[in-house]
């Protein structure tokens, strides 16, 4: 049997990835089966989050007992096909009548070697472009207001000082080590630098993948610009900062019915100083589309949590930038010379310098380890560390031990629909009786089930389903609803341009004034979310429980992050630590030691060429 009939007999490829093939061989008889069973591979790849497949390592893509080709003979199988590109430059274009590219020891489809090829490009364009030039001297009182125990070791205020020089920004850090915080801080820096040298005040943006994420970010910002009005920093310079916050999508400007946007290379963003949160969770095709719109000389603010999953489509497009930025850590000997007036201690500044590789990937990173946003009832901080750091022995003697605030462990248990239904149906049923859609919004963030698993008992397919049945039952009817109802919570499952409605938005159906079904989702404004007749929606299904990939950047005041009864390859520290690190006040993890200690064995890598591209070691 070829080894493309096995993939397809043993419904390890999608109909999409076998149509591929199917098409080289009818377009040419005598391709390879080889080379078929490869281009199905590298589509099966992007619908894996991968860039691409890596040949030697195919079989980390479908779990069978297959007989692999030589990775080596492969290769040149591969090379030698009319399908396949094999560029000699990495910034060259790949040939258009090639639908694969091999490159970097992966198979890509060419569309998606060429999102990486023009993000790397991209990111080089920015981060090599000089920033204006302005005095730092003249900034040293008001960073001395911003940052008052300011000194070598303080990371918050040495990324703000790093803002001031540098036009590609990087700061990462866990959930509440102050990212948002010190992006207002570093942006009341970047308006009184422009404002010294004769400048106008840089227009800045505020967007993050999803609506949550956004207004999230915008509320730490605004909730950041009070204390910096408290502590008395200048009216003037805070009137410039953004109170608002968008999608991506939005701020790039959707075009119905189009996979592209209105800014792009040609037509840019408006913007001097573009900030972006949880760019974790964007994918290789939108960050792509994302850096080509970023105007030459505009800043760009990357903020994200490096240990949270990559992108729920392909690539881990964060992972590749900071790995080709290095620690970032220590800075440049000309950013120490001249930062060294703002962040004081010469001797040991001088220490932080280092010469950088001409060749390395100008990019700078400042990653924040202290402090965590949840409340100070939740002690979250020790599981998150032992989780991100793989370690299960350590994981699992705090959970055992009880002694983490609102931390609490329901080893073995499958359902906990079982233990708490009257809890967490109240919740819900709660929902349908909120006084306004605004308040329904708001009210669905107090709790959340997350599941590793869409399918199965321990699915949120399945989980939701019983919930509807549960609901039901409380109002009397008995049977599960048909079609959408009273207080349901919706999860979109496919962008729509046309709506502006993208995978992962939350909505929640209530009725309106006239009485008619409505599904209520998030506007540009908080108090006033957007109506929609539910027939009219792009997909989506209900969200009582939700996937943790779907969850990323939300945040609930309870989660109950519900693992499988067995295992399963999509368990991983990372996910582990995504779902644990939403709650803000109360955790409930179920499952079982098994399940635990297979998640925190698997790290959640994906095949990219993006970190070789940017000049990695």
């Amino acid at each position: 049997m070829s080894l493309l009939d096995a993939l397809h007999k043993g419904g390890h490829l999608r109909t999409l990835d076998h149509a591929l093939a199917q098409s080289l061989r009818r377009l040419d008889r005598d391709t390879p089966d080889a080379v078929l069973a490869a281009a199905a591979l590298a589509s099966l790849a992007v619908a894996k989050g991968h860039a691409g497949v890596r040949l030697g390592a195919a079989d980390g893509l479908v779990e069978a007992e297959i007989a692999w080709p030589d990775a080596a003979a492969w290769t040149r199988q591969l090379a030698a096909s009319r399908w396949v590109d094999t560029p000699d430059d990495a910034s060259a274009v790949a040939d258009p009548h090639a639908p694969l590219v091999l490159e970097g020891g992966l198979l890509y489809l060419r569309r998606y070697r060429e999102y990486e090829r023009a993000l790397a490009l991209g990111l080089q364009r920015i981060a090599t472009q000089p920033v204006p030039e302005a005095g730092i001297e003249p900034l040293a009182l008001l960073f001395a207001r911003l940052f008052p125990q300011a000194t070598h070791d303080d990371r918050q205020a040495r990324a703000a000082a790093l803002a001031l020089r540098h036009a590609l920004l990087l700061v990462t850090g866990g959930p509440g080590t102050g990212k948002t915080t010190t992006t207002a801080r570093l942006l009341v820096l970047l308006v009184a630098q422009a404002l010294h040298a004769g400048r106008a005040s840089p227009r800045i943006a505020l967007a993050a993948p999803t609506g949550r994420a956004a207004e999230r970010m915008a509320e730490s910002v605004r909730q950041a610009v009070q204390a910096l009005a408290a502590s008395g920093v200048d009216a003037d310079l805070l009137a410039a900062l953004p109170t608002s916050g968008t999608t991506l999508h939005r701020l790039l400007g959707t075009i119905p019915d189009s996979p592209r946007f209105r800014h792009d290379g040609d037509n840019p963003l408006p913007f001097d100083v573009v900030v972006v949160d949880e760019a974790s969770m964007i994918d290789l095709p939108l960050m792509a589309k994302l850096v080509d719109a970023v105007a030459s000389g505009t800043r760009l603010v990357l903020l994200g949590d490096p240990d949270q999953l990559p992108s729920v489509e392909a690539g881990d497009v964060l992972a590749a930038i900071l790995g080709a930025a290095g620690e970032g850590d220590a800075m440049e000997r000309g950013d120490a010379d001249v930062l060294r007036p703002l962040l004081g201690d010469a001797d040991n500044t001088s220490v932080l310098a280092q010469e950088r590789d001409e060749a390395h990937f100008p990019g700078i990173r400042v990653h924040l380890q202290r402090g965590w946003r949840q409340s100070e009832a939740l002690d979250l901080a020790p599981l998150a560390a032992a989780v991100r750091e793989g370690d299960a022995d350590a994981a699992l003697a705090q959970l055992r031990a009880g002694t983490l605030s609102n931390v609490h462990f329901h080893e073995g248990l499958a359902d906990p629909l079982e233990l708490q239904r009257d809890e967490l149906l109240a919740h819900f049923r709660a929902l349908g009786h909120a006084a306004t859609p605004a308040d329904a919004l708001a009210q669905s963030t107090r709790l959340r089930l997350l599941t590793a698993v869409r399918e199965g008992p321990q699915g949120a397919r399945t989980l939701n389903a019983r919930i509807e049945r549960l609901l039901a039952e409380g109002g009397g009817s008995g049977r599960a609803p048909q079609g959408h109802f009273q207080g349901q919570l919706l999860i979109v499952t496919e962008n729509s341009y046309r709506h502006r409605l993208f995978n992962g938005d939350i909505g929640v159906c209530l009725r309106d004034a006239a009485g008619t079904l409505v599904a209520w989702f998030p506007g540009d404004d908080a108090d006033h979310p957007r109506a929609f007749h539910p027939a009219a929606l792009p997909a989506h299904e209900s969200a009582f429980a939700m996937t943790v990939h779907k969850a990323q950047g939300s945040e609930f005041d309870t989660v109950w992050l519900l693992l499988p009864a067995r295992g399963n390859r999509v368990l991983s520290r990372e996910l582990v630590y995504t779902g644990i690190t939403r709650a803000r006040r109360a955790l409930h993890v179920a499952g079982s030691e098994a399940v635990i200690r297979e998640a925190l064995a698997r790290h959640a890598g994906r095949w990219s060429g993006l970190g070789w591209r940017l000049g990695a070691r």
